[in-house]
């Protein structure tokens, strides 16, 4: 690694280390439903179309926001409403003119499925302020994934309406994966031509139903060529790619995406799962929940637990134990770590073996 890249490795780890002692929330995940109206290959909560289990009522949430301390400021914490399909929920407006009432930004994660302009031109009035859709390739291979035929069209359909809509902010999310790797220059082409900007591109980590889809997995080589793919395009310009969040990349850090890797769970993020659980991320496993809001307080939770996700260093074992690159890494994403804390995936060392 060269001394430049280590200079600014050491940066960010002391900030963010000040980070974890100061843990500033920033955003607020809302697993709002579990209901969804598609069934994806890759689900990590294993989301059915079936109402198993009922919708967390709005006022249950809202009594979570109204127990935060005065001097939290409500202009610098993003709620992020999450599912499930947060548009199966029919009081979606009416969650988001309670979040713009307490003066919080909000925004949603989506499949475009259901995402109508009226509905859209609705949720904008009540303060809808980003927005995430997925798209994982053509259709052949989106709809494969998301298991509606239908889905690649209005998915795109909803992106198309986005990039004409002014002051929103967002982006497309595309899960990288063995049936659409082979076309990612052309399909940026494509969303080029929808009117895209922003690009987030994820790998899929083998829980939930991934684990028994092989064909979700990408391999070593596969993931380099991701890598080249990403920061290739951002030397292009012409449409801003990045990879996600998790996972530390060696020598592709700080070229693949616009910062250096840190996992934020527990030390800016927390999410309210659906049982009422308080946890960071919502694919992190059950292991890691560090309370319940209907028997907690969720700002004494915040403030006082949390100690797995701002304390690292258990994760210091197995094939970690000895990593030269553990100080930066710090064991990856916490939901890269299975129940029993066992790493699942090494980005770095799929780098390195490719």
């Amino acid at each position: 690694m060269k001394l430049k890249q280590r200079i600014i490795l050491e940066t960010v780890r002391r900030m963010h280390h000040n980070n974890k002692q100061l843990h500033p929330l920033r955003q607020l995940f809302w697993e709002s439903t579990l209901r969804c109206n598609l069934r994806c290959k890759h689900c990590g909560s294993d989301c059915k179309n079936e109402e198993l289990t009922p919708d967390m009522p709005l006022q249950d949430f809202l009594n979570v926001l109204d127990s935060l301390p005065p001097e939290v400021d409500h202009h610098k914490m993003l709620i992020i409403v999450s599912g499930g399909e947060p548009l199966m929920r029919e009081d979606l407006e009416q969650c988001g003119r309670e979040f713009y009432k307490r003066e919080f930004p909000w925004g949603m994660v989506s499949n475009g499925l259901a995402l109508t302009q009226e509905r859209f031109s609705r949720l904008l009035k009540v303060g809808l302020r980003s927005i995430s859709i997925s798209l994982d390739g053509f259709e052949t291979a989106h709809n494969w994934m998301r298991g509606h035929d239908n889905s690649f069209a209005r998915a795109s359909e909803a992106i198309r309406m986005i990039a004409n809509t002014p002051n929103i902010k967002w982006d497309i999310i595309t899960c990288v994966n063995q049936k659409n790797i082979d076309t990612l220059e052309e399909f940026k082409e494509y969303i080029i031509s929808l009117g895209v900007k922003d690009w987030r591109l994820f790998t899929i980590t083998p829980m939930g139903r991934a684990k028994e889809v092989p064909e979700l997995q990408v391999s070593n080589a596969q993931f380099r060529q991701l890598m080249e793919f990403i920061k290739r395009t951002r030397e292009e310009g012409r449409i801003h790619a990045s990879y996600g969040c998790e996972g530390f990349l060696g020598d592709y850090e700080g070229q693949v995406r616009d910062h250096i890797y840190q996992c934020h769970a527990g030390v800016t993020v927390a999410s309210v799962l659906i049982d009422g659980s308080i946890s960071a991320c919502t694919s992190i496993r059950g292991k890691y929940y560090q309370g319940n809001i209907y028997k907690d307080n969720f700002w004494d939770v915040w403030e006082n637990r949390f100690q797995s996700y701002r304390d690292r260093s258990w994760m210091k074992k197995d094939q970690c134990a000895d990593c030269k690159m553990f100080r930066y890494c710090e064991g990856n994403g916490m939901h890269l770590r299975d129940e029993d804390g066992n790493l699942l995936v090494c980005h770095l060392k799929r780098i390195e073996e490719s």
